[in-house]
């Protein structure tokens, strides 16, 4: 019955974008563990903007219909590399440390703030089935 009401769609979409960010966490630390490997090109994923481009195509009216129509099996993260052909330093790598850490900071709060939301869906959840 719960499964029915929509009421784990929005999980559903926090839980598929923690899964991206997670990966993209990953991705930064690679990025700067190759930091100093000649011709090394850092890589990036990219999945808000399709995520933003899917939730501008569903033609309901409502946010949670939209939500709920959301194909997020088609949501799959593509791992890419960023400015393949540009290089920073003379040995072809195209890190830069600075930028990295800066990224991955972003995205850490940006995880963290995901993670309060859908730990406090579930407390609402909770509360409700009690």
């Amino acid at each position: 019955m719960l499964n029915n009401s929509g009421v784990f769609d929005y999980i559903n979409v926090l839980g598929t974008s923690l899964d991206a960010a997670s990966t993209r966490n990953d991705i930064i630390n690679h990025n700067i563990a190759n930091v100093n490997t000649p011709n090394y090109k850092r890589k990036d994923i990219r999945f808000e903007t399709e995520l933003k481009h899917a939730f501008a195509r569903a033609s309901e009216d409502t946010v949670d219909a939209r939500v709920k129509s959301l194909d997020l099996e088609a949501l799959t993260p593509e791992i890419y590399t960023d400015y393949a052909e540009l290089s920073f330093r003379y040995d072809g790598n195209n890190v830069d440390i600075n930028n990295e850490n800066a990224i991955l900071a972003k995205n850490q709060i940006k995880y963290n703030g995901m993670m309060d939301l859908l730990n406090k869906n579930f407390s609402q959840l909770k509360s409700v089935m009690q």
